[in-house]
């Protein structure tokens, strides 16, 4: 059996679900996206990951600005859905949208609910330092990641894991706990708990002014920081004038003044303690493990980065 899905999402972390549920043989009536914008740099413009995906499996795409206008929610119940799969879509779902599919809209968060509700759940858990991440699927109301939960799984959070390496094992998982949480929901098996009113947190979104590294703090949290904004949009300093970001990172050896270069192998050192910078991006450059930067780049030991 399968059942009968309007599914609505923008970004890659979207993107597995989307194929394991058109692979498990739902019916994916629409699915719902942000609208195609221009690229930076007056480049052409460019459709999300999920529409490409979902043109690619012929499936029908909808790109409304908005769901407050009373024409766009008298389409969604059209559709005649059992269920809506929402995964960091991006525009809010008023009541209307809400409680049009026969059985609810489910949402898969990338966090362990009610921990970092909100926009950037994923920087969040790794610039905080937690050990551990997860997802979660819940059945959604009006409130921002407030619905009751319905299934959830755990994933471990590795010293030097970044958010780029979090979102990938979290895109993966989350795509079988959909699958699996709608093969209960189809058989009537599925449970919904509430969340709990502990250990709320929210997710803000990512602001540039917190990208760059302030070497005055402790290692772990210049190295969560720099961890937990890579790839995109990447934790950075400047030597002799020029932006680099810091994408990958490790304990370093040493200590010094805040900022100073203490070896041949980038190794940083911060008020307490220092990490070692193992991958960087010079602004227009791709990324590169530190030796290869460090072979065109005037760096030595004793310098002082900005």
């Amino acid at each position: 059996m399968s059942l009968r899905l309007i599914f609505m999402g923008t970004p890659d972390f979207a993107v597995p679900t989307l194929i394991e549920l058109a692979a498990r043989g739902h019916d994916i009536v629409a699915v719902y996206t942000r609208a195609a914008k221009p690229a930076s740099r007056g480049m052409a413009v460019q459709v999300t990951p999920v529409e490409r995906k979902a043109r690619r499996l012929n499936l029908p795409v909808l790109t409304p600005r908005t769901l407050r206008e009373e024409a766009e929610q008298a389409i969604f119940p059209a559709h005649h859905a059992d269920a809506a799969v929402v995964i960091a879509y991006g525009l809010i779902l008023p009541r209307p949208v809400l409680e049009a599919p026969r059985l609810g809209c489910f949402n898969l968060h990338a966090s362990l609910l009610p921990r970092w509700r909100g926009a950037a759940p994923i920087n969040r858990a790794i610039m905080a330092g937690d050990t551990e991440s997860g997802v979660t699927v819940m059945k959604m109301d009006e409130g921002l990641d407030t619905g009751p939960m319905a299934m959830a799984e755990r994933v471990a959070i590795a010293p030097d894991m970044t958010a780029g390496d979090l979102h990938d094992a979290l895109a993966r998982l989350g795509a079988d706990l959909m699958v699996r949480s709608l093969a209960a929901l189809e058989r009537g098996t599925l449970t919904l708990t509430p969340q709990p009113a502990e250990g709320v947190t929210y997710a803000q979104k990512i602001d540039k002014n917190e990208t760059r590294i302030d070497w005055a703090k402790p290692w772990q949290e210049v190295h969560n920081h720099i961890r937990g904004l890579s790839p995109f949009p990447g934790a950075w300093f400047e030597i002799a004038g020029v932006r680099v970001k810091a994408l990958r990172s490790t304990k370093g050896g040493g200590s010094g003044a805040p900022g100073t270069v203490l070896d041949d192998r980038l190794s940083i050192a911060c008020r307490e303690g220092a990490v070692r910078l193992t991958q960087v991006q010079r602004a227009g450059k791709q990324p590169m493990s530190t030796d290869e930067f460090l072979r065109g780049a005037p760096v030595t030991a004793g310098m002082r980065l900005g």
